[in-house]
């Protein structure tokens, strides 16, 4: 007598009657967990402050201060009002910008993922936005529209889409054909093919292209408020810089760092958790 064992459903799928691999592990959501996620980013900041300090101490230059000093230009600017006001600016310009580009993105880069056409015919433009160097773009952009909102809302667009052009396409292409088949014969419309299918296919993709626009948008802001602007963060940057202060150069350089550190971990990561939840849930 043959003695047989029953074969699950998801062997059938992988064929060969072996067991699936198992799914990747969901990450950890306990109180524990949540406070021990951010340790190994403050061990790397106080490693690196440690080392800023040693080499403050050991050069006595005034062109390396201290930590102290560091922090007291830190606190006056942000006890003056100056801090808040200039990161607001800056912020409004970078959204703007960052606003301007997803959306022309999202549409050239689904155009590129589906046609071939399109792509050979856009591609020479993502390609050339890429290896434009920021500065080229801050340049042009200041001699072209001045002290206006433009500039600065261009600039920051010009940065930041090709970056997420060229991802949003690279996930457009790796989306299963069969997908695409099936709303051709339910005859979905392009609105809900971009809500239902296209969006949720390339929200990896789509978050990679953004943290990498936002870089982008954040050095290319910096050079416009430096060269064409009259406030932000560019702008003090080069006050500082202008009267020798170079504690105040890096506590301006601390505070623009701890903004991008708080739209990474507090936006950007609370985004993506939310928006790829249903594949967590899907592998349970």
């Amino acid at each position: 007598m043959t003695v047989t064992h029953p074969v699950g459903a998801e062997e059938v799928v992988l064929g060969g009657g072996r067991s699936p691999a198992p799914p990747d592990r969901p990450p950890a959501t306990g109180t524990a967990a949540r406070l021990t996620r951010p340790l190994p980013a403050l061990l790397l900041v106080g490693l690196l402050a440690a080392g800023w300090q040693l080499m403050a101490h050991t050069s006595d230059s005034a062109l390396i201060p201290g930590l102290g000093d560091i922090a007291r230009n830190l606190a006056d600017i942000t006890t003056s009002g100056a801090l808040g006001e200039n990161v607001r600016v800056t912020l409004t310009r970078v959204t703007l910008g960052f606003a301007a580009a997803f959306v022309v993105s999202v549409a050239a880069g689904i155009a590129m993922g589906r046609s071939e056409w399109l792509r050979r015919f856009l591609e020479p433009a993502v390609l050339i936005g890429l290896a434009t160097p920021g500065l080229v773009k801050a340049l042009l952009c200041v001699i072209w529209f001045g002290v206006s909102l433009v500039n600065p809302v261009l600039t920051v667009a010009l940065a930041a889409a090709p970056a997420l052009t060229i991802n949003i396409a690279q996930g457009v292409r790796a989306v299963d054909p069969a997908l695409g088949e099936m709303a051709h014969v339910y005859r979905l419309d392009a609105l809900t093919r971009l809500r239902y299918l296209w969006l949720p296919a390339i929200v990896p993709d789509l978050f990679t292209g953004a943290r990498l626009g936002i870089a982008m948008a954040w050095k290319v802001i910096v050079l416009v408020e430096i060269f064409g602007l009259a406030d932000g963060v560019g702008y003090q940057l080069n006050l500082e810089f202008s009267q020798h202060n170079v504690a105040g150069v890096l506590a301006w350089t601390v505070a623009f760092a701890l903004v991008m550190a708080a739209i990474e971990y507090g936006l950007l990561q609370t985004l993506e958790r939310r928006a790829v939840r249903w594949r967590r849930v899907a592998l349970r």
